[in-house]
Order: C-alpha cells, then structure tokens, then sequence
C-alpha cells in the first residue's frame, strides 16, 4: 500500500518522493540534528511501511546543514545531560536515574528495520557524525560521504558504553581492530579513512554529496526491485545462519523470484541482446 506523504506527521524530518525515490532528511539543525523520540518513531514505521509499498523502490538518507546525524537527543529526557543531581532522599534518586535498558530499545528497533527493510538504502552523509549516527549512516547499502564529514564514536567518551544496537550492527561492517580503535578511543577519523577500512562507498566534495547518492538511488530504483531485496535481506542474514539454512533460503528465495516480472525481462533482454527494463514487479 503506497505511503500517505501528504498526511505524514514528521516533525523534524523532511520527507518526500523523487520519482520512485523516498528522500528522508533530518531536519533539526538547532539540535545538531540528534535524533528526537518522535522522529526516531516515525522513521521506524516508515521503514516497515516502504515493505509493502511497491511505488518505493529506494530511499535516501541525509541530514540538513553541517550535520548529518550526531547522535540521540538525550537532554530532554536524561538528567544527566543537564547537569543535575540526584536528590538525597531514595525515592527522589530512583525517579530522577534513567534505565537505559528501555530508552535505547526504540532505537534497537529503528535499527533493526533499517538493516531488515527490502528496499536498497543509500546515505547521503553530508556533516558530521557522532553516536547512533554511526548506524544511520553505515546501515546503508551504500554510502556516500563527504569529504569533509567528522565521525567521532563519542558513547566511551561520555563514559557510556556502546547502544541502541551498536554492539550488534557495528561488528558486521567494520573490522574487528578498526571497531576497537574507534570505540575504545572515541578520537574523530575521517570519510577517506572509513572508505580505507571498506565502509564507505563514495567520498566527494561536500556540494556533490546529493548528486552522487541521487545517482546512486536512481540507478538502484531502475533496477529489480524485489531481487534486490530479496538478495539484500539473505546476505544481511547470511552472518547469523549456518550453511544449511542458507543454502535452504536460496532456494526458496530463487523459487519466489522465478516467476515475476522482472526476472523474465532479464533473461528475454539477455537473449535478445538489449538493455532490461525493470518495474519491480
């Protein structure tokens, strides 16, 4: 069922179609754009919704101004972050703790759709990066990254340790010693080191970030949508099955796919020696 932009309740975030392109920019530049408890949940229902939105056939990612994502928005909801102090009498101190067992379960789900939904994902990392940003960005199928983007890990450094999914996603993309220098040190690396370390895709001029990861997700959207995503869901699952579910999901996987549209197109446009024309059907 096709999304209802036009009823969309997203404060804080810039949403629109370019064709069969979903564009979702973070738009709250007077916070750095860290991400809010509301825009963290419409992102996640966004992300299931696009599943089942066939006029979607890839989605862009990207940030408004000099930041690209630095992180969750924590002064308005941890104490900590302004500076207070816990009052002496028990009940006082147990109301003013947070337990980040639960605040960081909403952005464990955000992550998990984003790292699970059928569609090819692009990130446009157009300024800086910092805490969960890291995942919004490196999430991505494919990442297009300023050269002049700052990425700092930050969680350590605020005496915390890594959350809200890190733990999980960060491993599968990044190198066990470089994830380890990252997180233990928290000190900035750059996009060209992070292209080095084979987690970036593109590193460009900041005024070309857009244009690339337009291109990029154009040429995605031209292509077969559900094989794609089919292709996409079995190597992100590919590190936590075993051979012979693998090899099983295949199966079935080819099985769904050899009847539709797309798939037909493919071989009759390489018998007959022309370029395919994909619908994503």
């Amino acid at each position: 069922m096709p999304i209802d932009l036009d009823n969309l309740d997203a404060p804080g975030l810039d949403i629109w179609r370019e064709g069969a392109v979903l564009w979702i920019r973070l738009n709250r530049p007077e916070r750095r754009n860290a991400m809010d408890i509301q825009s963290r949940d419409v992102l996640r229902s966004l992300l299931w919704e696009l599943n089942s939105d066939p006029a979607v056939r890839a989605v862009v990612l990207t940030g408004t101004g000099r930041d690209y994502c630095t992180g969750a928005d924590a002064v308005a909801s941890d104490p900590a972050a302004t500076g207070a102090t816990p009052p002496d009498d028990k009940s006082g101190a147990a109301a003013w703790m947070l337990d980040y067992r639960f605040p960081t379960q909403g952005f464990q789900d955000l992550f998990k759709q984003l790292w699970e939904v059928e569609k090819p994902v692009v990130s446009a990392v157009n300024g800086t990066v910092a805490g969960i940003g890291w995942m919004f960005a490196l999430l991505a199928d494919l990442v297009v990254a300023s050269e002049s983007a700052r990425w700092t890990h930050v969680f350590t450094r605020r005496g915390m340790m890594p959350h809200a999914g890190d733990p999980y996603f960060l491993p599968r993309v990044l190198p066990h010693h470089v994830l380890n220098e990252i997180a233990f040190l928290s000190d900035p690396v750059t996009s060209d080191q992070l292209r080095a370390w084979g987690a970036v895709n593109r590193v460009v001029p900041a005024d070309q970030v857009e244009q690339t990861a337009r291109e990029l997700a154009n040429r995605l959207a031209s292509g077969p949508t559900r094989s794609l995503g089919q292709a996409k869901r079995l190597y992100r699952r590919s590190s936590v099955s075993d051979m012979a579910t693998a090899f099983a999901e295949e199966q079935a996987t080819s099985a769904l796919l050899s009847l539709t549209h797309d798939r037909l197109e493919g071989m009759q446009a390489f018998v007959q020696g022309r370029a395919p024309e994909f619908t994503g059907e």
